[in-house]
């Protein structure tokens, strides 16, 4: 123990329980609690849909339950180099090759500038939220405040969902290119079941301990994580400069020929699955708490990633097809095995050991940006709050690291790299659909200054925007021939983003920074994501759904009550603080008239001005 202050606080090490960690709230303190709060479940539902948090409870209440500050060690520069090393290795030396061969062809490099294009809309709208809102937890947060506890809560799951199996199919790859490194083929560093199903058969304990090890790292500091990132992205990038200089050299233009050999519908279906190609900037919006100056090193670090990235995935997809035809790219190792069958046996253990430095600051960005994530959703209580402790020492959330690794650690070991990614855009892309229409929520709506009218012509709107890109998404999947369908759609698209424009006043401007051309980007992010949402396989979908219903399962059973009973208890301590604080006005207010009475000329203390 040590006193702070007058208070006395416990010190508590990493990893640790105490009894109130995981259900401290009142509706779990008995069976007897806990039935009762289920009895009144669908008043509490109510309660909780219809709640929306405010960016002060988000940037103040809940941060201060998470004992200790996260330390505020980041600049522009930081997020940049994180905003690359997150994103450069994850989809260029994972998945280019495997959606070159079988979905796109040589056009792959237009799949890659139309995920690009969604990204850098998300990009922006990420942008205004993490500068209003620099807070750890990223979008789940964002979502809390503009759609309410339970959009946020399923948002929430998936934004785990997504940076488990993302880093769980990294950590996989990661060991194909140790392979090809060691000049081995990636089975003989994993274990083979027989008589299994083959997705989930091939065992892999290299991908295990790689996620061990750089989870320990950062758990240990984060700048120190940081400057990890920067020395292995410079690193990193040289390779990448590398790769296009000899590619270029080596190049066969007639391996452009065909080039959209699977048409316009297989480059809209490689770039839904290319999208998980740019997860990992979001995981930068989820370090704003650790950042010095947020409203200046957000945007540019965020927006600059981002572009720069995007750049760089069309040069290295249009260096692969130059190199060789389509049809003989290696979906393991594509860059490796494209050098060795044009001559340069050597040049693939130089692109290993890139894609292995660049695969290993993604799963570094992906461990720091997962655990902040869970440690915000701990805050509010609908995961444990044990969750929700960041350590005194380092600032770092030990728990939520330790927790959210051993997790990826077992998906890992045992799932196939192409159930992990396609599962994967779904949770991506339903998150960044989910963003821009908070944004739009958060410009068009503010309680208490919002008309009943203006609500109303928001919602239909919203309606027109989501209802259009669910249609033009719907005949694209169906491949319907015609344009007429897609006439339609568009014009309804058109009426709603036209119809804030002119009908509904903005309610909402940014403080800092704000997302330009609004509400027409935020619209055209929806249409992108919704569009390459219809491009997913149905058996992803299938697994998409079980996922939710197990979520809506949980928070009926466990999320809503302890939500409902952590709001209602920080209601009643607000309003406790609130009438202390009147009375020891009142109280100070009572002896300055007591002496103006006895004719003491008093002048009100500097207290009574602070506590009012």
């Amino acid at each position: 123990m040590e006193t702070e202050g007058g208070n006395r606080v416990a010190r508590r090490r990493a990893c640790t329980f105490e009894r109130d960690d995981f259900f401290p709230e009142e509706s779990f303190r008995s069976w007897g609690s806990y039935g009762k709060a289920l009895w009144q479940t669908p008043k509490r539902f109510k309660t909780q849909v219809m709640t929306r948090s405010k960016d002060e409870t988000e940037l103040v209440a809940l941060k201060g339950r998470s004992s200790n500050e996260m330390k505020k060690t980041l600049n522009s520069w930081d997020l940049i180099w994180f905003g690359i090393g997150a994103v450069i290795g994850s989809g260029i030396f994972v998945i280019t090759g495997l959606e070159a061969r079988d979905a796109a062809g040589p056009a792959v490099i237009l799949s890659f500038i139309v995920s690009g294009l969604s990204a850098l809309l998300s990009v922006f709208c990420y942008t205004e939220f993490a500068v209003e809102i620099p807070v750890a937890g990223g979008s789940f947060a964002y979502l809390r405040v503009e759609l309410g506890d339970l959009v946020a809560f399923i948002a929430a799951g998936n934004i785990l969902l997504e940076y488990v199996i993302g880093g769980a199919a990294i950590s996989r790859s990661w060991t194909s290119y140790f392979a090809t490194l060691c000049n081995k083929q990636p089975d003989e560093f994993r274990i083979i079941i027989p008589n299994m199903d083959p997705d989930y058969s091939h065992l892999d304990p290299i991908a295990v301990v790689v996620l061990i090890a750089i989870a320990m790292l950062a758990m240990f500091s984060t700048k120190t994580s940081s400057v990890f990132n920067n020395v292995a992205t410079i690193i990193h990038s040289l390779i990448l400069v590398f790769i296009v200089i000899a590619g270029f050299i080596k190049a066969d233009p007639q391996n452009l020929t065909p080039f959209a050999p699977y048409g316009a519908r297989g480059v809209i279906k490689a770039s839904a699955v290319l999208f998980f190609a740019y997860l990992g900037f979001d995981a930068v919006s989820t370090m704003a708490e650790e950042t010095k100056n947020p409203a200046r090193d957000i945007p540019v670090g965020l927006v600059g990633s981002m572009t720069i990235t995007t750049i760089i995935y069309c040069l290295l997809s249009l260096t692969l097809c130059l190199v060789q035809s389509y049809k003989d790219i290696d979906v393991d190792a594509p860059f490796s095995v494209a050098f060795h069958a044009v001559g340069w046996d050597w040049a693939k253990y130089i692109v290993a050991l890139g894609a292995l430095k660049g695969m290993t600051t993604v799963l570094l960005v992906t461990i720091v940006g997962e655990s902040r994530y869970l440690t915000h959703i701990a805050r509010t209580h609908m995961m444990p709050p044990w969750f929700g402790h960041v350590d005194e020492k380092t600032g770092t959330p030990v728990n939520a690291t330790v927790a959210m690794i051993m997790v990826t650690a077992v998906i890992a070991f045992f799932t196939n790299f192409r159930v992990l990614s396609n599962l994967l855009s779904i949770s991506t892309l339903l998150i960044f659909m989910l963003v821009a229409v908070a944004l739009l929520v958060r410009r068009y709506y503010s309680s208490g200054v919002t008309t009943k009218g203006n609500q109303v012509r928001l919602i239909v709107c919203l309606v027109l925007i989501m209802g259009s890109s669910c249609g033009i998404s719907g005949l694209w999947a169906k491949e319907v021939d015609g344009w007429v369908g897609y006439a339609i759609c568009v014009v309804l698209w058109v009426l709603g983003s036209g119809g804030l424009c002119v009908f509904v006043p903005m309610a909402k401007q940014p403080k800092r920074w704000g997302v330009p051309l609004v509400p027409w980007l935020p619209a055209l992010s929806i249409l992108i994501n919704v569009l390459l949402l219809g491009s997913i396989d149905v058996e992803s979908y299938i697994r998409f759904a079980v996922w939710t219903a197990f979520l809506l399962v949980y928070y009926a059973l466990v999320g809503v009550h302890a939500s409902y009973d952590t709001a209602k208890d920080f209601e009643c301590k607000r309003n406790a603080n609130q009438v202390e604080v009147e009375v020891e006005v009142e109280v100070e207010i009572e002896k300055v008239l007591n002496q103006v009475e006895r004719g003491v000329h008093a002048v009100a203390q500097p207290t009574i001005s602070q506590k009012c």
